[in-house]
């Protein structure tokens, strides 16, 4: 395993999970599986409660207009998917709306275009709304706004929305949940020696050609499409997982060791993406550390709570903030894992000797740091 490679997602600070239709929707009556999502939405509470950031990208609207629409198991004329996409969503969010409601969670539907992640106003309204949603500690629940979206100017599956979200934002990790395990040698529903690849350093041509088209009526990709996404996750620095969402507890399962795939960004993917962060991003607030932290920063490790002696400026979770010594020198710029008001209130708690629990106490990730001096 290369250096800076993880199996786990005990220390991500932004999730992207995207669902596909096959696991969300029973394909024969079109209806939604609730006891399904219902332990998907525990494993997402079971993130929050670690402090982890995690935007839901559910697919399933168009399987279950197509059923509420009558229109059975036909390959769909544009209009008419763009009908079903319209009915499907109203019952597809009110699933989500109750189902996260139980764990005392706020969902949030966000209907995308490829436009808004690609024009750059658009693009900045849409990084805004989401990370301010997730500093509100809402669940912003994503789909394509298929409803009105052209062949031209749409994602063409939910694996590359998910994918163009996870850049937008700044996630450090995207799980793919599928039908099957993950990557294999050969599709494993046909062969049974087809082997589960674990560790993906490069998608090479020989890796693009083990996967296979998509399999259900009801799903837009495939293995195809979501080694595109991971392409795509993976140049930004980004972790990409491709795991069996048939699981009970599919994100849980993934944290207990249950095997998958791993693609791991390369050293120069995440060199550019620190980069990015050191000269590119836009800071929108200062924190001022202690010696102590200051050089536990240089060394390669994440800024704590401990080591806050001050900030300053009214920044949002997951934007870029400056990092300075006690002597106003900066020699560092990072992605904030809490907002502004949070660290407020973290901090002043951390003051008056409350027991922070260690996955909360992180202020900005050592693999969101950027030196600058």
């Amino acid at each position: 395993m290369e250096p800076g490679s993880r199996t786990t997602l005990a220390s991500a600070r932004r999730v992207i999970v995207k669902v596909g239709s096959a696991l969300a929707i029973d394909q024969s009556s079109g209806t939604i599986r609730d006891s399904w999502l219902e332990m998907l939405a525990r494993d997402i509470a079971r993130l929050c409660v670690r402090g982890q950031d995690v935007v839901l990208v559910s697919s399933g609207a168009v399987a279950i207009g197509r059923h509420a629409l009558g229109l059975g198991q036909r390959k769909l004329l544009k209009k008419d998917r763009q009908a079903a996409a319209a009915v499907g969503q109203m019952q597809l969010t009110r699933a989500h709306r109750e189902i996260f409601a139980r764990h005392r969670m706020t969902a949030a539907q966000v209907l995308l275009t490829l436009d808004d992640t690609t024009e750059r106003r658009r693009m900045q309204n849409a990084r805004a709304t989401l990370t301010n949603l997730l500093t509100f500690r809402a669940i912003p629940v994503l789909n394509e706004n298929d409803a009105i979206a052209t062949s031209a100017a749409s994602f063409g599956d939910n694996d590359h929305l998910a994918a163009s979200v996870a850049r937008l934002i700044g996630s450090d990790t995207l799980v793919l949940l599928s039908d099957v395990g993950g990557l294999y040698t050969a599709d494993p529903h046909g062969d049974p020696d087809a082997s589960l690849i674990k560790e993906v350093h490069e998608i090479t041509p020989e890796i693009v050609r083990m996967a296979g088209g998509a399999r259900s009526d009801y799903s837009a990709g495939g293995m195809v499409s979501k080694l595109a996404a991971a392409r795509i996750a993976v140049a930004s620095g980004c972790v990409t997982i491709i795991a069996d969402g048939r699981e009970a507890y599919p994100l849980s399962a993934i944290d207990a060791g249950k095997p998958c795939t791993w693609f791991h960004p390369s050293n120069a993917a995440r060199v550019a993406r620190k980069r990015r962060i050191g000269n590119t991003l836009r800071p929108n607030g200062v924190i001022v550390v202690d010696p102590a932290a200051a050089m536990q920063v240089r060394s390669g490790n994440s800024l704590c709570v401990g080591g806050v002696q001050s900030f300053d400026g009214d920044f949002s979770r997951g934007d870029a903030v400056i990092i300075r010594d006690v002597h106003g020198s900066e020699f560092a710029r990072g992605l904030t894992i809490w907002s502004s008001a949070e660290l407020r209130c973290v901090t002043r708690q951390h003051k008056e000797g409350a027991r922070i629990a260690s996955g909360l106490n992180r202020v900005v990730d050592r693999d969101d740091l950027a030196f600058t001096d």
